[in-house]
């Protein structure tokens, strides 16, 4: 079994593409490069179906239209058994409910990952999705492993394993004057970065009231990178804020990298988070990271380490700590600094992907003796 090459397949019932998928993907490329067989499964049209097919991952299209979709279960339940899986991964809510009952139809373990920090009901459903359908669930982060035990999942199926980022090689002094001004940012700026979907838990309402307390520091600008429902609203607050000057919205980005680069201080204000991709992407970018004291966050980012924490909906601290930094360009650079050699505690890709292979065997190894 440790040599052994494995078959496995991958389920995401999402359309659109987000952190999870970003996650998923960076997973598979590590299996690959393994040496392993991957197979996803997507609905069709969705941006991970072309994100597979662009990258020459296997991909398989199967409509999951509702949680109710029985015809899903059956579609996923023979592609499992026609397609040679050793083990099943689902990686969003509606993929573990269709996809657990599927692979519990065509009797082939299954293991889901949880990455949302909400409370996990005590219903029949879940009773039956995490000791029964699914022999072990990876929480992203502790908080979101303590919510799944305060849900009465049994404690020994949980596993611990983060998210995950590479470490960037570092950018081009060239690249990153040039994007400052192409985005209208000067030399003496302090330019604040959030990518973030622009939706409520994001809390980006809150960074816009922060920087409307920073009047004083006209050369503190705002990127907002992403697209969403509260974006016109967002916009509004800024013209209301009187803020609409220096907060730029960018709309949706291909290039995170370089606007870490080119930005002095990642902001991720989230009123929930289950860990939060895009700092762990601000941290091995070497950009301190100015967060809320939620869920992964509180974890990953070391509070007067690699970044400030603050409490969530909290304008005026988090004003108070966007200031701070801006005010103080060595402390920028010393939290920054210590960002990459901090994700070396179990937040590096190749970390998550060999905890994903060992759980993958020890599932599979429970099979055998079963």
């Amino acid at each position: 079994m440790p040599d052994r090459t494995l078959r496995t397949v991958h389920v995401d019932a999402e359309r659109g593409f987000s952190g999870g998928e970003v996650q998923v993907f960076l997973l598979l490329e590590g299996l690959r490069a393994r040496g392993h067989q991957v197979l996803l499964v997507a609905p069709p049209a969705s941006r991970a179906g072309e994100e597979a097919r662009r990258r020459g991952i296997e991909c398989a299209a199967v409509p999951m239209r509702s949680d109710a979709d029985l015809c899903a279960v059956w579609r996923l339940s023979r592609l499992f058994r026609q397609s040679g899986a050793d083990l099943v991964h689902l990686h969003t809510g509606r993929a573990t409910w269709l996809g657990g009952l599927a692979a519990a139809w065509a009797g082939i373990p299954a293991i889901t990952t949880r990455r949302m920090d909400r409370p996990v009901r005590r219903n029949a459903r879940n009773r039956l999705v995490y000791r029964r359908l699914v022999r072990r669930v990876a929480a992203i982060s502790g908080p979101v492993a303590e919510l799944l035990r305060e849900g009465g999942v049994p404690p020994e199926r949980i596993e611990l394993i983060h998210s995950a980022v590479d470490v960037p090689r570092p950018p081009t002094p060239d690249g990153r004057r040039r994007l400052r001004a192409e985005l209208g940012a000067g030399a003496d700026d302090v330019v604040l970065l959030v990518l973030a979907t622009l939706v409520a838990r994001k809390g980006i309402d809150v960074l816009l009231r922060a920087l409307g307390g920073l009047t004083d520091l006209p050369h503190v600008v705002l990127w907002i990178a992403g697209e969403g429902p509260e974006r016109e609203a967002l916009e509004r607050l800024a013209a209301e804020l009187g803020v609409a000057p220096r907060a730029r919205f960018l709309g949706r980005r291909e290039d995170a990298q370089a606007l870490l680069a080119a930005c002095d201080v990642y902001c991720l204000p989230s009123r929930r988070e289950g860990l939060g991709v895009s700092a762990l992407e601000a941290l091995a970018s070497a950009r301190p990271v100015v967060a809320s004291r939620v869920g992964g966050l509180a974890e990953a980012v070391e509070d007067g380490r690699t970044g400030l924490l603050v409490a969530p909906d909290d304008a005026a601290a988090l004003c108070d700590a966007l200031r701070r930094l801006a005010a103080d360009p060595d402390l920028r650079l010393r939290l920054g600094a210590a960002g990459p050699r901090s994700l070396e505690r179990g937040y590096l890709t190749a970390q998550m992907v060999g905890r994903y292979e060992d759980l993958y065997r020890r599932v599979l190894a429970e099979g055998q003796v079963a």
